[in-house]
């Protein structure tokens, strides 16, 4: 079990890694579009759960696999996976010299300031962000933040493909012709 974690959580973070750079080099826009690129791409990388926890069911144990034990092996990899997307964020913010959060203030308010929002809107805003931003420069918890934004699909991933794997029956393992 161990070795289709490591080896599926490593291919899935890779792919992570790379999605959140080509999102970052592509799409400038820190808001909605930057947003969907990244949870897009989070999801295409969580994959591997899927792939990581039926090749664990149909290679190691037969074909056959419990929610439980299925749900544990996507988690793991989930895991993996997660742990490669928040290293590189921090990897990305010390290449940037951390300018992430002031530009993302700057874009939101130049943005609220364009759909005509009040300047007691803007101001309400900008002093919570930059309250935030203040604490982001915490690297602990700017790494919990940022595993945060993984979490969710990381879960829901991980437990799709438990509940669709337990089923022997669902694209169960093909055999080899003889």
């Amino acid at each position: 079990m161990g070795r289709i974690i490591a080896v599926y959580g490593v291919l899935s973070g890779v792919i992570v890694i790379l999605g959140m750079y080509t999102s970052i080099a592509v799409i400038s826009d820190h808001g909605t579009m930057g947003m969907v690129a990244g949870y897009l791409s989070m999801l295409v990388a969580l994959l591997f759960v899927f792939v990581g926890v039926k090749r664990y069911r149909d290679v190691n144990l037969g074909g056959v696999i419990g929610f439980g034990k299925a749900l544990m092996v996507g988690l793991g990899i989930a895991g993996v996976a997660s742990l490669f997307y928040v290293l590189s964020w921090e990897v990305y913010m010390w290449q940037t010299g951390g300018t992430f959060m002031a530009e993302y203030i700057a874009q939101s308010i130049e943005s609220m300031r364009a759909a005509g929002k009040s300047a007691a809107e803007v101001a309400k805003f900008s002093a919570e962000m930059n309250a935030m931003a203040e604490q982001y420069k915490n690297p602990a918890f700017r790494m919990a933040l940022t595993f945060m934004e993984i979490l969710p699909v990381a879960l829901l991933v991980s437990i799709v493909s438990a509940a669709l794997l337990r089923k022997s029956s669902f694209m169960p393992a093909t055999q080899p012709r003889g």
